[in-house]
């Protein structure tokens, strides 16, 4: 799976905007509920946390409903980006990968080897079916979860259709979020291609 989009917790968060195949909605509920507490002493930071079961987000009073929805999506991002920071094994991978297959894959999808590597800096992901073998690029490490699922689905789908014609995507379908993770991804790879702008002298 190539690194280009055709196919990159808490704290604050200063308020700037966020950044082949027709987008739809994502029809998956989030993991947790969500609880949005305006403050008029915030202005210019968005936080979000953990509470039981609930996921907390402070944002400033002033915020319009389309932006507070824009920012709940972004920081629910950047927590289970955190919580994934922990690097999953081999072993895990592998496991996932066979949980993936199936409950989307009815099981068909049988990889023979499901493993890191750190020598992929154009592709997210690659699939090689005559040796059953699945890679997925170390600079997938620390993303949302849903990210890596859609990943290791995306080459498990490939050990039954090598191309990326109708076929294959047909076997995305049911992963609710497959365009929320692509758009992700792409949102990588734009930031990626941004001009890296000069440190500012210090005086």
């Amino acid at each position: 799976m190539p690194a280009d989009p055709s196919p990159r917790g808490s704290g604050e968060t200063p308020l700037r905007r966020a950044a082949d195949r027709p987008r739809r909605a994502d029809p998956s509920p989030p993991a947790r509920p969500v609880e949005v507490r305006r403050s008029t002493r915030r202005r210019r930071t968005v936080s979000a946390y953990r509470e039981g079961d609930r996921t907390i987000v402070l944002i400033p009073a002033r915020m319009s409903q389309a932006e507070e929805q824009r920012w709940v999506s972004v920081m629910l991002d950047k927590l289970a980006a955190q919580e994934s920071k922990r690097m999953l094994g081999d072993g895990e991978l592998a496991e996932r990968a066979e949980r993936l297959s199936a409950q989307y894959l009815d099981g068909r999808a049988r990889p023979e080897t499901v493993r890191w590597v750190t020598n992929q800096n154009t592709r997210w992901g690659s699939c090689t079916p005559a040796e059953g073998s699945i890679r997925l690029s170390h600079r997938l490490q620390g993303m949302p979860e849903y990210v890596i699922d859609y990943v290791l689905l995306h080459e498990l789908a490939h050990l039954l259709v090598p191309g990326h014609g109708p076929e294959f995507w047909l076997l995305l379908e049911p992963y609710p979020r497959t365009e929320r993770a692509r758009g992700y991804l792409e949102g990588v790879v734009a930031a990626d291609r941004l001009p890296h702008l000069p440190a500012a002298r210090r005086r």
